[in-house]
């Protein structure tokens, strides 16, 4: 949980600069990929702070009417933070874009003086300002931030693909049920491309003198996000409607009750994640003919104790004995 923490704090400093970078560059020079990098910045920032507000209300101790914790308050959040955040953010950038095509806009590579609208307001930047080297060291300031925001989640999610013998990202994209890190490394990496599109779009608006580049990288980034956010909500929702342990894990566990001395049987089987890397298990076991009541508590006990030595995520177990 520490780590988690540590990444989602290193991410909302480096958005909040990010933020703040990226809007005066577009006050500055009216850039239509800008804009749309502003809205993802924005989304960016507001995701960290949904993803902290998970993680204290996470930490509540259990009471009656959650008597599993308050665990699973991290995966509804992410889930806010994909819908909310990336979805509207998403549109916005790809419905900025859209419009400057369509409506003829100016992007705002190479076009000093020319007045910005946004929202309500109307702004003409200074005629001194070279646009493009402002657009520039913007998106490369940004670009530093980002980077350091995503060695920050990349060490993290390094650190649990070891402890769990995950080969691969894509693994742990599948198997991991901390979206908290899943969510901050994603979005450092969706980050960083936006601002390669970004920067491409307002180098070719600049060499070719041709605003459609700027727009087009606008319209590109919005689609970017927006398929994100559906790729995280889907993550989310599998936690959230109660997922459980992945089949060869299942299949890991179910041996160790099954080779257990005074085993007949298992009946039934079942785990669930009720927060991140915390996992319910269930199981009724069938006992061989014979066995003492005392007997049976001892081996359910050793039962117990030897799952929960093979996975730390196991943290509630009910064995069952059958009669």
């Amino acid at each position: 949980m520490a780590g988690s923490k540590s990444v989602v704090l290193a991410a909302l400093i480096a958005n909040g600069a990010i933020t703040i970078l990226k809007f005066v560059g577009f006050l500055l020079t009216g850039s239509a990929a800008m804009l749309s990098e502003t809205y993802h910045s924005i989304s960016d920032t507001g995701n960290q702070v949904f993803l902290l507000i998970g993680i204290r209300f996470s930490k509540r101790s259990a009471d009656q009417q959650h008597p599993f914790g308050y665990g699973k308050s991290q995966f509804f959040y992410s889930f806010l933070v994909s819908v909310l955040l990336f979805g509207i953010a998403g549109w916005e950038s790809a419905k900025h874009g859209w419009n400057q095509i369509t409506g003829g806009g100016h992007g705002g590579g190479g076009h000093a003086g020319e007045t910005v609208e946004f929202l309500f307001f109307s702004y003409t930047p200074p005629t001194w300002l070279d646009p493009v080297w402002v657009n520039y060291s913007v998106l490369i300031g940004a670009f530093v931030f980002e980077t350091w925001a995503l060695y920050k989640a990349r060490a993290e999610m390094q650190r649990q693909m070891a402890a769990n013998d995950w080969g691969s990202y894509k693994e742990a994209f599948r198997k991991t049920s901390d979206v908290t890190t899943l969510t901050a490394l994603t979005e450092d990496t969706i980050a960083l491309l936006g601002i390669v599109i970004a920067l491409v779009g307002i180098t070719l608006e600049q060499v070719t003198d041709n605003a459609i580049f700027d727009q087009i990288s606008a319209l590109l980034i919005g689609i970017m996000l927006m398929i994100f956010a559906v790729a995280l909500a889907w993550e989310n929702k599998r936690l959230l409607l109660g997922e459980s342990l992945t089949a060869d894990a299942e299949t890991d566990l179910r041996s160790i009750i099954s080779d257990h001395p005074g085993v007949e049987s298992i009946v039934d089987f079942r785990t669930v994640y009720f927060g991140p890397r915390a996992v319910l298990l269930t199981a009724d076991v069938q006992f061989k003919d014979g066995l003492t009541t005392d007997e049976i508590d001892e081996r359910i006990t050793a039962i117990e104790d030897e799952l929960q030595a093979t996975d730390s995520d196991i943290r509630k177990i009910y064995i069952e004995p059958e009669i």
